[in-house]
């Protein structure tokens, strides 16, 4: 009985074995099944490839390489065509010139594939989605019109016929586009709106010039008085004299200024209605344009002089002083001059609420830092008070404030000089500057505080002054998201006061006693402390 026990034994391990290689073997399977999955996923998702954002500097100075092959075609393709011997004389160059021309159209081409779009707030860089969305463009039509191969034309016409290339205008539009993005990125829109239109006008003349010289050889040269002279006369003979003069002729006509040789024919009557009737709508399309450019550049001056006026008027109806009212326009003058007078909230209010922030951090932030109750404040309460800085100006001889006032804003001095004054307006005993600071004492209301929230001190302004203000309101609305912080300010307030001997140490006493936050030890250090104080003459008021 045991060899049959140990044979059935024996069957039986080979059957967990078999059983086990088979289970392998299917996870084996399995496991390759998985990764050809992962293989074909990889080779069937989008393939991404490296995009050209159009916001990007990239894409902004390939608009400005692709304007200048534009340019080109839009200048002097009409003027080979008009003028024979512009064309003829030098033709090698104009091959040379076409050819690098239609490289960059081919380059653009290519360029278009590569420009990323935007889709649910991503750049898309699925090179198939790119491709598909510039073949359905309408751009994508024009650009192929543009890329028709007309310059073989030249096999049948000969090479004097340079109008055949008439189809590479049809990229004008990568033009236009340069235009606009410049005058987005540029400092002075106006200047480059008007170079624009000056530039546009040139070019619309500059064609008239050509069609003219055209017209007058369909006519004959020097039929009449009408038509381009005679070539054959060496005066008009040179291809130089040829230009300027059609282009004399051309500036006269479309400014509809006149005094050019009267038309005898009927062909020349029509030439010259036209060319009235498209100069009467171009130009004034153009004035109108300019009026509007002056208008904007003008507007901020034209606002601020309105604000002025009311002034005027209101201080004319309530018979303000003289003196008063010279001191009035003087400051006007100085908002002006140093272009002060745009209202900073009104400007940034288009703005979202992170990008404002961003610009206040960047121009406030800096200066908030020196102030020293806020030197080791957490970033976020920064960040609350540069939202809440308020921009002011004064005049020489204005106090900031006086003795006794009640102190409900502080000051950090940006540009500008002010001056801690006694009680009659002209002893100075400390003259502050730029980066300096008053008022932080009072506004944190600390208990003990000998002066209260009264300021301490007379500050005048000794020239013309640029100062931040921020007011207890505004502080307190901060600190309410922040209790540590406020706790610091409220210990840095006492430390300085202490300093300066404007503490009353049993009323502080009282005040954390009561708080639970002192310990008798702590008590005793306070009055060593108050005992070694040095008073100085430093102001907070």
């Amino acid at each position: 009985s045991f060899p049959l026990r140990k044979e059935k034994q024996e069957k039986k391990e080979r059957k967990e074995k078999k059983q086990k290689e088979k289970e392998e073997k299917e996870k084996e399977k399995e496991k390759e099944k998985e990764k050809e999955k992962e293989k074909k996923a990889k080779e069937e998702a989008p393939k991404e490839i490296q995009v050209i954002d159009p916001a990007g500097n990239t894409y902004y100075y390939w608009l400005a390489i692709i304007t200048m092959p534009v340019m080109y075609n839009w200048t002097l393709i009409i003027a080979r065509a008009c003028f024979e011997e512009l064309q003829t004389d030098y033709l090698m160059y104009w091959f040379m010139l076409d050819l690098f021309s239609d490289l960059v159209y081919i380059a653009d081409m290519i360029f278009r594939t590569r420009t990323g779009y935007l889709e649910q707030g991503l750049l898309v860089k699925d090179e198939q989605k790119l491709r598909e969305r510039y073949i359905k463009s309408f751009q994508f039509k024009l650009d192929l019109i543009s890329m028709i191969p007309t310059d073989l034309l030249y096999l049948v016409f000969g090479f004097t016929y340079p109008e055949i290339r008439l189809n590479k205008l049809f990229r004008f539009n990568r033009m236009l586009e340069f235009f606009q993005r410049t005058e987005t990125r540029t400092n002075y829109p106006n200047a480059l709106r008007i170079s624009n239109l000056v530039m546009y006008i040139v070019i619309i003349i500059h064609w008239n010039a050509c069609l003219y010289y055209s017209f007058s050889k369909a006519i004959g040269f020097g039929s009449d008085r009408f038509v381009y002279p005679d070539p054959a006369d060496p005066e008009f003979g040179r291809l130089v004299r040829k230009y300027a003069y059609s282009m004399y002729w051309s500036t006269l006509t479309l400014t509809t200024i006149g005094e050019t040789p009267p038309p005898v024919e009927n062909s020349e009557y029509f030439f010259v209605v036209t060319d009235f009737l498209v100069g009467v709508l171009i130009f004034a399309t153009i004035v109108g344009n300019v009026g509007s450019m002056i208008t904007n550049m003008n507007a901020a001056r034209a606002s601020f002089q309105a604000r002025i006026d009311a002034i005027k008027q209101y201080m004319s109806f309530r018979k303000v002083t003289k003196d008063l009212e010279k001191r009035v326009i003087k400051w006007f003058d100085f908002l002006w001059t140093n272009k002060k007078a745009v209202d900073e909230r009104e400007v940034l209010k288009y703005l979202p609420d992170k990008l404002r922030a961003e610009i206040a951090i960047n121009v406030h932030l800096d200066t908030l830092k020196k102030v020293r109750i806020f030197a080791d404040c957490e970033a976020g309460l920064l960040v609350e008070l540069v939202l809440k800085l308020q921009p002011q100006v004064y005049s020489p001889g204005d106090y900031i404030c006086k003795k006794g006032d009640i102190g409900r804003e502080m000051y950090i001095i940006k540009e500008g000089k002010l001056a801690v004054v006694a009680d009659d307006g002209i002893k100075q005993f400390v003259v502050l500057s730029d980066g300096s600071y008053f008022g932080e004492i009072s506004i944190l209301a600390i208990k003990g505080s000998k002066a209260g929230n009264r300021r301490t001190a007379n500050i005048r302004s000794i020239g013309y002054s640029d100062l931040f203000c921020l007011s207890k309101d505004d502080l307190m609305e901060a600190l309410t998201e922040y209790p540590d912080a406020k706790a610091l300010l409220e210990e840095k307030g006492r430390q300085i006061l202490m300093k300066d001997g404007l503490l009353d140490l049993e009323v502080q006493k009282h005040y954390i006693f009561q708080r639970g936050q002192i310990s008798v030890i702590q008590c005793i250090l306070i009055n060593i402390i108050h005992k070694d104080t040095v008073y100085t003459d430093q102001y907070h008021p």
